[in-house]
């Protein structure tokens, strides 16, 4: 198996975030970053199970997936100059991102499909934070990989946050247990009208 990882270390990771800081105080880019801190030893672990052929799908904060898929520092460097931050693209690196929430799941989905349907031995990695993997869109996703057996793995980074709002805040500290019935039967109508054409008038 062919891996992407490089030799790019923490330090290495860290000491990017903070160039783009700088050239962002220095007022270098005329759009919004976002920057990653924290994540660095899980990231690079992650990485190491992921291969050239496969594919990253990544949120707005997707620094560190790009450079441990493979592009230079001075190669994103320059996206992020000319405004890219919120959504890395590149086909050569296989690396989708998106600034809308859960906007990379049904690219994603199309992506493992047409992979499947191919032949292709290339897998998907999803990347989506906390509150993502709470929302709607997530779980149809998730569902959907399911249920055709698509070849996705998905990472959940987990900062607690949506945005600036601590994630339990919105959706509740507590567990409850739900009562969930269901049953099963066989339609005796069809989906709609009675099973004739009527014409009225």
């Amino acid at each position: 198996m062919t891996t992407v990882l490089t030799s790019i270390t923490k330090e290495d990771l860290i000491a990017f975030e903070e160039r783009v800081k700088q050239a962002f105080l220095d007022k270098r880019i005329a759009a919004p970053v976002h920057l990653s801190g924290g994540n660095e030893d899980a990231l690079i672990e992650i990485f190491k199970d992921i291969r050239d052929k496969d594919w990253v799908f990544s949120t707005w904060r997707s620094h560190y997936h790009a450079l441990l898929k493979g592009m230079s520092e001075e190669e994103l460097f320059a996206e992020i100059l000319a405004g890219h931050s919120m959504y890395l693209n590149s086909a050569k690196y296989k690396i989708v991102c998106s600034s809308i929430v859960g906007g990379i799941l049904p690219i994603a989905c199309g992506v493992a499909l047409g992979a499947r349907l191919k032949g292709l031995q290339e897998h998907v990695w999803v990347f989506v934070g906390d509150m993502t993997a709470r929302t709607g869109i997530y779980h149809e996703f998730l569902e959907y990989c399911r249920g055709f057996d698509l070849p996705v793995s998905i990472v959940i980074e987990d900062n607690s946050l949506s945005t600036n709002t601590p994630t339990q805040e919105v959706w509740g500290n507590q567990r409850a247990q739900i009562p969930i019935r269901r049953y099963r039967y066989e339609r005796q109508h069809p989906h709609v009208g009675v099973g004739q054409f009527v014409a009225f008038g």
